[in-house]
């Protein structure tokens, strides 16, 4: 099988300072794309920035607060200034709490929501109608499981992220008559910085799947990398688990 190509594509991955955002960005740029790594660390964004360059591909690094919407917005706009237009994004960006309902605090609401939610709405809301003038343009958004499945201690996280599923569908009708695909990609737990302080229950939520072990970021690029490309030229819509079989089950 080919793998695709980018060649000439210009991606904005929002996120992308480590984890699956960095993967998604590190695969992009070595099929070809030119990619925009957005995220609020400068140092850990110019290290993953300087991994691509080593590697032979091409990306520059853009802070931005996604909590603020002006914030977004103006990134949207920064990429575009910069990279010329955006023939994909990838809304990686996003926080992930798991706790008890009573005892989250209204802060973490709002903050889960403005990142998980209205950043993608926002960069969407910019970004989105220029490609479909143009009649092309990939938006590919990053969920979890946790908005399938009723796990305890996920139902801010989880919910958050159903909002994206159910947006990720609307962008789809609202966009795919005019060449913008828009689809999702539904990961299990996955062995990033972020789920590092997880220990061993990253393991054991992981277990219960059939695959029995947390997925590698890459991995889960892998995916957002095909639903970004051209071989999926046909799927629209889409919410793709990539759980190790978890929601199967």
């Amino acid at each position: 099988m080919t793998t695709a190509s980018f060649r000439g594509k210009v991606a904005l991955v929002t996120g992308a300072t480590s984890g699956i955002g960095a993967a998604a960005a590190e695969m992009l740029a070595e099929r070809g794309a030119h990619v925009l790594v957005a995220g609020r660390d400068r140092g850990r964004g110019e290290a993953v920035v300087g991994a691509i360059r080593e590697s032979g591909g091409t990306a520059e690094f853009f802070a931005a607060d996604l909590l603020k919407a002006g914030s977004v917005r103006q990134l949207a706009r920064d990429a575009v200034e910069r990279g010329g237009q955006v023939d994909i994004l990838v809304n990686s960006a996003g926080l992930y709490p798991f706790g008890p309902t009573e005892r989250t605090p209204e802060s973490d609401v709002d903050a889960v929501y403005a990142l998980n939610v209205k950043a993608p709405f926002y960069l969407v809301a910019e970004l989105a109608p220029t490609m479909a003038e143009r009649g092309s343009g990939a938006i590919v958004n990053l969920s979890t499981m946790a908005a399938a499945l009723g796990i305890s201690g996920s139902a801010l996280y989880g919910s958050s992220k159903a909002a994206v599923n159910l947006l990720t569908k609307a962008w789809a009708a609202e966009y795919g008559p005019r060449g913008v695909r828009v689809n999702a990609v539904q990961p299990g737990p996955t062995r990033t910085e972020g789920t590092a302080g997880m220990g061993d229950d990253l393991d054991a939520l992981a277990s219960q799947a059939p695959a029995g072990r947390p997925a590698s970021p890459r991995e889960v690029a892998e995916a957002i990398a095909y639903l970004a490309s051209d071989a999926a030229s046909f799927v629209q819509g889409a919410v793709l688990p990539v759980d190790g079989g978890r929601t199967a089950v």
